[in-house]
């Protein structure tokens, strides 16, 4: 018989707003399973393999800018949700991971799939709860239901991130064959949060920092920004000589806000012009060394950091002030206040000469990487991804994956307006393509990604299930091997390079194309690229995959031809 609490458990997300659920299959979640498959309003994706599934259900929260339910059997599955919680974790978004289990009596009794499933996730999740084993009693009812609420508030508050309920089952947990679901009334419980601002003391002390230096610099990290805001810094930028400064993951990209600074950072001549006296910074993560190694050495007098997060987050050693307001209120109010002071004091000329410098390092870079690329004899992976980035369409997705992926896309730099996507919580390769799958799960955009062939193999099982989305796009980089390590110092200087930090191989995709229903293109030089990517861009609807195959050597030599640009610069 279906227990009630679960289908309970079910309504109750539907009216707390999650309609999408990823589902591993098993035996013991066979209940819980059932209760959100047999739902009217929820929409299920079954994913056989818990790593995948995890990281699909975390590119769907993100389209969605809700939960997604995360559901698994007992034991090890569990823990193979970890890598995907983790990375939601660090990244802010909001998952709702259901983890069925065996009663916690039979721990320790050699029974199957037991193992430690309370506070599985340790401190790599928001909040994290059991459910008791024994569902009749009414309190245990109204637990659930004041749990349940709890871990959906705590999801959506910023700072968003995973839940955790683990779900213990007893048996008989399949329904008889002429069971009809009834789902219940559950109670909603919602909490009111206060809409954020800062203390007048605050905004009158950077007001004034703000009017007395003319050295202000915003910086932005990953996020995916909004068109409202997009316009703030624009006239925060024109009207008081602002630099807007960003990486390709901080989807400036398409505007006239400055994008390249791990070119021009990288530079060994001196760059004291281009130290703020006051640095505002917002969103999460930066991928370019340069640009932190720029702000340890050149130390800013203020920094204000906004962000929800209860950590300080201070990569560059500077923080001074961390602001817990949405950045759009933020630079809103910033914009309004700074009008109204130039107003009344007349201040119409403000010296531009800090905002000419950045300005003028960012147009050396970028001709500096046009004429670059431009002039390569030789055809390789940073040439290609080159191309291939210049002709993706407007209103498209963009999803990176970690290790050369993101740094090219970074050195590279977007000239049209893409939402670009990176797993920079934690920065793993793995999950990088599940990730994208479930994005192009719940977006009608066409979603390409740009994925080395490490990276890519390890996740296949992305692609090992049948509900592969025809808007896919990936663009696979194949070379053999991780060639990052041979652009680091360290490993290429090794003997085992090769052997125990390149994992050579010699892998193609075509069959895991061909097994998941792939258009392939195999690409191993410029003429074939050029024949094929109109056909591979085409918005019709098959998935596709854009295999470009090169020699690790060639590129090797090819980026170090680039960082010898990036130090003259």
């Amino acid at each position: 018989m279906i227990l009630q609490p679960l289908l309970d458990l079910a309504e109750l997300c539907v009216r707390r707003g999650i309609h999408h659920a990823v589902i591993a299959p098993g035996s013991r979640s066979a209940a819980l399973t059932l209760a959100f498959a047999r739902h009217p309003h929820i929409q299920t994706k079954v994913i056989p393999d818990e790593r995948a599934a995890g990281y699909i259900a975390l590119g769907m929260a993100q389209q969605l800018g809700q939960p997604v339910a995360l559901i698994c059997t007992s034991g090890t599955a569990a823990l193979n949700f970890a890598p995907a919680v983790t990375e939601a974790y660090f990244l802010g978004v909001p998952l709702l991971v259901l983890t069925a289990d065996r009663p916690p009596e039979w721990i320790h009794q050699q029974d199957g799939q037991m193992i430690h499933q309370d506070a599985v996730y340790g401190k790599h999740i928001k909040e994290s709860y059991s459910l008791p084993a024994d569902y009749g009693h009414v309190d245990s009812r109204w637990f659930i239901e004041r749990t349940v609420n709890q871990l959906i508030n705590s999801a959506q508050e910023q700072p968003r991130g995973p839940v955790h309920l683990n779900v213990p089952i007893r048996e008989p947990f399949y329904p008889k064959p002429d069971e009809t679901f009834t789902y219940g009334s559950p109670r909603t419980i919602t909490r009111v949060v206060e809409q954020r601002t800062l203390p007048q003391e605050t905004w009158e002390e950077l007001i004034g920092l703000l009017e007395d230096t003319d050295r202000v610099l915003i910086l932005a990290g990953q996020q995916v920004i909004s068109e409202s805001l997009l316009e703030i810094l624009d006239q925060l930028k024109n009207e008081f000589a602002f630099p807007v400064v960003g990486e390709v993951l901080s989807n400036l990209s398409g505007h006239s806000f400055l994008t390249h600074p791990d070119i021009f950072l990288g530079s060994t001549q001196p760059q004291d012009e281009r130290c703020p006296e006051v640095l505002i910074t917002f969103g999460d993560s930066f991928v370019s060394k340069n640009l932190k190694l720029f702000f340890r050495k050149y130390k800013p007098r203020y920094h204000y950091h906004i962000s929800f997060r209860r950590e300080l987050i201070d990569p560059f050693q500077t923080l001074t002030q961390q602001l817990a307001i949405e950045p759009e209120v933020f630079f809103h109010t910033l914009l309004e206040t700074l009008d109204l002071r130039a107003f009344r004091q007349g201040d119409e000329d403000r010296d531009t000469t800090f905002l000419q410098s950045w300005e003028v390092a960012e147009q050396k870079a970028v001709s500096g990487i046009r004429h670059f690329l431009q002039t390569r004899e030789a055809f390789g992976e940073f040439q290609a991804v080159a191309q291939v980035l210049e002709q993706i369409p407007e209103s498209s997705q963009l999803h990176l994956a970690n290790s050369m992926s993101v740094r090219y896309a970074n050195y590279i730099g977007l000239p049209q307006r893409v939402t670009v996507f990176s797993n920079r919580g934690t920065s793993g390769i793995d999950g990088c393509m599940s990730t994208a799958v479930g994005a192009a799960l719940t977006t009608d955009q066409l979603v390409f990604l740009l994925i080395g062939d490490v990276a890519f193999f390890y996740d296949r099982n992305a692609l090992w299930h049948p509900h592969v989305p025809s808007n896919l796009r990936i663009i696979l980089i194949n070379n053999s091997g991780g060639s990052i390590f041979r652009m680091i110092d360290g490993p290429r200087q090794q003997p085992e390079l090769e052997t125990y930090f390149e994992t050579k191989h010699h892998t193609t995709a075509e069959r895991t194309a061909q097994d998941a229903g792939l258009e392939y293109y195999a690409i191993a030089n410029e003429p074939e690229l050029v024949k094929a990517l109109p056909s591979f861009l085409n918005e019709d609807k098959k998935a596709k995959l854009l295999e470009i195959s090169s020699d690790p050597v060639a590129n090797q030599k090819t980026f170090d031809q680039f960082k010898e640009l990036m130090k003259a610069m």
